[in-house]
């Protein structure tokens, strides 16, 4: 295809910043899950943007963060390397300068890819000259291609932000079909939008040390449904029962919610059934983490 451009764009920020609701916007269709607790996004998600001349490749990135444990030294390598093998890189904030920009600001010195910084959330913020006083604290931090202010909430200046980056992409192929949103499996989105609603209605340590693998899917011809078993890890015995709640009224929301999203995202009707285990200090072994599917990407 003759003059066919296209290109990879990783999106990378602090956690918290919005940047899955930015790369769900930008391509018109929920692919990564939402929440305001760290560690939401833990590997690389990519979402497919494709117009008749173009196609861009967003890619989400866990949010970069000096973590302790080995699923956040993980969750930091997986968006670090992200940035290595893109066209150019969107750098989301969406306050002042801090020193937690100042460690991801540090990752672009020797890149010879364009950094373009996007304001996100700009419908929280009062007015434009409060929109420029954000802006101001990041030139002389670095060489930015160019800053595009947006409010991915409110989809706001989003085909502007598409039509800043469109010049830089290279000529090429067809990557992805032209149907294709994401590269995430089915499994991988179910697993996602189980825990998505783990995050939400549980506090303190229970959403860091979760996480949720399918382990059987079986159709049922008789009720026309797909039953799914989803297998949700926690760390201690006090984490499960928080899980489960009182008479098993937490969990049973938790499944309602999710089965509820799985059958409207995946235009499917599945009939879902949640099981809790405990396995001590999986965060720190390697070969839990990768069992569970985090940071195994090549």
């Amino acid at each position: 295809m003759s003059n066919h451009k296209s290109g990879f764009v990783a999106i990378v920020g602090r956690p918290n910043v919005g940047k899955s609701t930015l790369i769900n916007a930008l391509i018109g269709k929920k692919i990564a899950i939402m929440s305001p607790k760290p560690q939401t996004t833990r590997n690389r998600i990519m979402g497919v943007y494709t117009q008749p001349d173009f196609q861009m490749i967003f890619v989400d990135t866990p949010g970069m963060h000096k973590g302790k444990d080995l699923l956040n030294k993980t969750i930091d390598r997986i968006a670090v390397s992200s940035i290595k093998d893109v066209d150019m890189v969107l750098f989301v904030v969406d306050d002042a300068k801090g020193s937690a920009e100042d460690h991801i600001i540090a990752y672009f010195k020797g890149l010879r890819i364009p950094v373009f910084l996007v304001i996100n959330k700009i419908d929280l913020l009062k007015n434009r000259s409060a929109i420029d006083e954000v802006i101001i604290s990041y030139l002389d931090a670095y060489a930015f291609e160019g800053v595009t202010p947006v409010s991915a909430k409110d989809k706001k200046n989003l085909n502007h932000l598409i039509e800043t980056l469109q010049p830089y992409l290279p000529e090429g192929p067809l990557f992805f079909p032209e149907e294709m949103k994401s590269d995430q499996s089915e499994n991988q989105l179910m697993s996602e939008l189980i825990r998505e609603k783990i995050l939400f209605h549980t506090e303190q340590e229970v959403p860091h040390s979760v996480a949720v693998v399918i382990e059987s899917l079986e159709e049922n011809l008789e009720l026309n449904t797909i039953d799914v078993s989803a297998l949700i890890i926690v760390e201690r015995t006090t984490q499960k029962q928080i899980l489960i709640g009182k008479a098993g009224e937490k969990i049973k929301k938790i499944g309602t919610e999710a089965r509820k999203e799985i059958n409207q995202i995946l235009n499917t009707k599945i009939h879902l059934t949640l099981w809790v285990k405990v396995k001590k200090d999986w965060r720190n072994r390697p070969n839990d983490l990768k069992a569970f599917g985090i940071g195994d990407e090549s």
